[in-house]
């Protein structure tokens, strides 16, 4: 074949790949490189498919079946992927600014090192989910399974943990600043050296947790049960607050918050705050472009009447 002819043959499977953008994924094994997904998939077969650097731009793909997918250095920009199956999916690198994946399941799949500012996952199951050294500023985990998680080395600054199960989860180094984690279970979690600055643990579960070298400065923790957890000293504890219903280690105690609190907010949740905005504008850019691309069909025209015989 000559050169010419395999120039022209490339150049029309691109063209043919962009055409079909909403579908690429479902008709090619291999999805080519950085190519842009909008429009509506709901429900699209894509397990094991070959999805890396793809864009999603303004996309529905509500319970679409992703397992085992390869989703490296993905971005996921105000899209719609609740309900969808990501077990198994390698999205390590991805960007998720202000998508949107509530309910959906993420069992085992790998996002270390994904940047997921102002994501939803509420509801979300992602148990043993490897979410190591990412950034996850002002996400809602709201619900979620993080059982056995690796949050390890994480940003969570300004994050939404209202009511998780995090039992196991590995918590270690990770930035919890400004963080709300009300009523969240949090049993034999691992927060060896966290930083806890201003964030609220209002009646959470830490029986068997570990805190050691933990930084629980102006930490809100009324009603949580601290009773059981490891690595806990006093020194930690004067740094915070609580009230009566507090329970601490047997020898320790807790100052009430409502006598001379001081909360020392992390200079970082300020840029939490604005990262979480800047997804909303994202993601609202995103769905006007992603309307702009939709053609609305013309109503017919009326016929025309008969002549009038001459």
């Amino acid at each position: 074949m000559s050169r010419l002819r395999i120039t022209v043959a490339a150049l029309s499977l691109a063209l043919s790949a962009l055409a079909h953008q909403a579908y690429a994924g479902v008709e090619d094994k291999d999805v080519p490189r950085m190519i842009s997904l909008g429009g509506t998939c709901v429900g699209c077969e894509l397990s094991g498919r070959k999805l890396t650097g793809a864009r999603f731009t303004g996309a529905n793909y509500a319970k679409a079946n992703l397992i085992g997918a390869d989703l490296r250095g993905a971005s996921f920009f105000g899209s719609n992927f609740t309900g969808a199956d990501l077990s198994r999916a390698d999205m390590r690198g991805a960007e998720m600014r202000g998508a949107g994946f509530s309910h959906a399941i993420f069992t085992d799949a790998k996002l270390s090192g994904i940047e997921s500012s102002g994501a939803n996952f509420i509801g979300a199951d992602l148990g043993r989910v490897d979410l190591s050294s990412s950034e996850l500023h002002g996400a809602s985990f709201q619900g979620a399974n993080l059982e056995r998680a690796n949050l390890s080395s994480s940003e969570l600054i300004g994050a939404n943990l209202l009511g998780v199960n995090a039992k196991g989860a590995n918590f270690s180094s990770a930035e919890l600043n400004a963080s709300n984690m009300t009523g969240g279970n949090f049993e034999r979690a691992s927060f060896r050296d966290a930083e806890f600055t201003g964030s609220t643990l209002r009646g959470a579960i830490f029986n068997g947790a570990d805190f050691r070298g933990a930084d629980l400065s102006g930490a809100s923790l009324n009603g949580a049960d601290l009773s059981n957890a490891r690595g806990l000293t006093q020194d930690q504890l004067d740094e915070a607050c609580g009230d009566g219903s507090t329970r601490v280690p047997s020898g320790l105690n807790v100052r009430n918050c409502g006598v001379n609190v001081r909360v020392r907010v992390s200079p970082s949740f300020q840029r939490a705050q604005a990262e979480a905005a800047r997804a909303e504008v994202e993601a609202h850019r995103a769905e006007i472009e992603a309307a702009a691309r939709v053609s609305i069909p013309r109503p017919p025209k009326p016929p025309k009447p008969p002549k009038e015989p001459r």
